[in-house]
């Protein structure tokens, strides 16, 4: 399909339809794939929404809805409509996406919108909804291809066509035994090409990776990434095998997990929407303002301490600047790693002695830089002595911080992502101020 972008005339369009019959709207909107559909509900009301998901074909209605961010509510959308229509989309989306839906919503809906539909449904839902939402069983779908092991190719080929008759997509087979336990993966291809008589447990592969259902979203995303993998299966306790989480499921999670980081380290709290309006904003934004008000306030006082004056101020703020800048560098590719990847105490080691050594050498290059400007415009070489001993050093205790904080908050259980920008701006201020300060008072006066 050809990639298409959401502009505003395609929402003036839209708009326009609005105006006129259903059968205006439904052939203005054949021209929009559902995931356009649901981009242009960002900017419709629920209203105008309603109507849309009422004229579309079943199967397109329930493509939108499921393509819809969750700020949108969905499940509000859904809750409003009538309760034959809604039956019907509910019925129609992958069980994963319906409980993610319906799971937005208080209990006394998500129990009306379960009692419409159909019994088997309604349970399986129930049953996506016990676990974690940030959880391989909260992420699993329950439509599968799952084969007995003693089966043989022609039965195994008519199991394949009789459970696939409603699934988008074959990605992997499943071998289980009479008790449901998970034995091992098979293809397709390769019961194709099998012997007549061949059995499942002949061709199946028994070394395979899979997830216990209350793992981490992260870390199922870690191992869908890692052996390249287009489907994991989901087990119990006891390898009864559960669902599968699919490839397309891990790419949300990449991406609602990579904004939370980028979130936090810029110290805006995970709970605000990046849709949401300004008063949603200013609460989430003020409180972490105010704890580095007063950690600047802390910083200004090494300035008080010192009462300092003279050129030296001059060349404090591009000092305290400096450091601030390498520290968050630091904090970044820190904190990237450790999302990637729990670091061992060796990996932990050699990355604080990398942060170092490019601290120590920025600082000499910048310092480097720094202290020729001041022999130049103050004609002053002591001054210049100064400045740069002060941004080497703070430069090294940017590295060293953006590297080590992030790592000890995640050895002692905080999320480093959330506490690590505050602590460390507070240091690189601090030494910012308070090396070129006291080297001033030693060499300069």
């Amino acid at each position: 399909m050809q990639s298409f972008e959401i502009n505003r005339s395609d929402f003036l369009k839209i708009q326009a339809a609005l105006e006129g019959s259903d059968e205006e709207l439904a052939l203005a909107l054949k021209e929009y794939h559902s995931t356009e559909i649901a981009i242009l509900f960002e900017k419709l009301s629920v209203e105008d929404r309603e109507r849309i998901i009422n004229i579309l074909p079943t199967e397109e209605a329930s493509d939108v809805i499921s393509e819809m961010d969750e700020e949108h509510n969905p499940g509000e959308l859904l809750v409003g409509l009538d309760p034959e229509k809604r039956s019907e989309i509910i019925e129609e989306l992958d069980y994963d996406d319906a409980t993610d839906i319906i799971s937005q919503l208080d209990e006394e809906d998500q129990q009306e919108l379960l009692a419409d539909i159909d019994q088997e449904d309604a349970i399986n839902i129930r049953a996506l909804m016990s676990y974690a939402e940030d959880s391989a069983g909260g992420l699993m779908n329950t439509d599968l291809i799952k084969i007995n092991i003693n089966s043989t190719k022609m039965q195994a080929l008519d199991e394949v066509i009789r459970q696939s008759e409603e699934m988008e997509e074959l990605h992997t087979i499943y071998a289980v035994d009479d008790a449901d336990v998970l034995q091992g993966i098979v293809s397709v291809k390769d019961i194709i090409k099998a012997r007549v008589n061949t059995t499942v447990g002949e061709l199946m592969i028994t070394d395979y990776v899979y997830v216990k259902a209350e793992l981490d979203q992260e870390e199922v995303a870690k191992l869908i990434s890692q052996y390249n993998l287009t489907s994991i299966p989901v087990v119990d306790d006891d390898m009864r095998l559960l669902g599968r989480v699919t490839v397309d499921d891990i790419i949300d999670v990449m991406e609602q997990e990579s904004t939370e980081d980028i979130l936090k380290i810029s110290g805006v709290s995970e709970d605000e929407e990046l849709s949401g309006n300004w008063k949603e904003a200013v609460k989430s934004r003020l409180p972490w303002l105010i704890i580095n008000l007063a950690t600047a306030f802390l910083a200004a006082s090494v300035i008080r301490l010192y009462d300092a004056k003279g050129p030296i101020m001059a060349y404090i703020t591009i000092i305290g600047g400096m450091g601030g800048n390498a520290a968050t560098q630091a904090l970044a590719v820190t904190v990237r790693r450790i999302s990637l990847s729990d670091l061992s105490d060796k990996q932990a080691y050699v990355t604080v002695l990398k942060e170092l050594l490019v601290g120590m050498t920025n600082g000499a290059a910048n310092g480097l830089v720094v202290s020729l400007c001041a022999v130049f415009f103050d004609g002053n070489p002591m001054l210049g002595l100064v400045l740069f001993l002060a941004m080497t050093g703070n430069l090294i205790v940017a590295g060293l911080t953006g590297s080590g904080i992030p790592l000890i908050l995640k050895r002692v259980g905080i999320d480093p992502a959330v506490a690590s920008s505050i602590i460390i701006t507070t240091f690189t201020d601090c030494i910012g101020f308070l090396l070129p300060l006291w080297l001033a008072s030693k060499l300069l006066l």
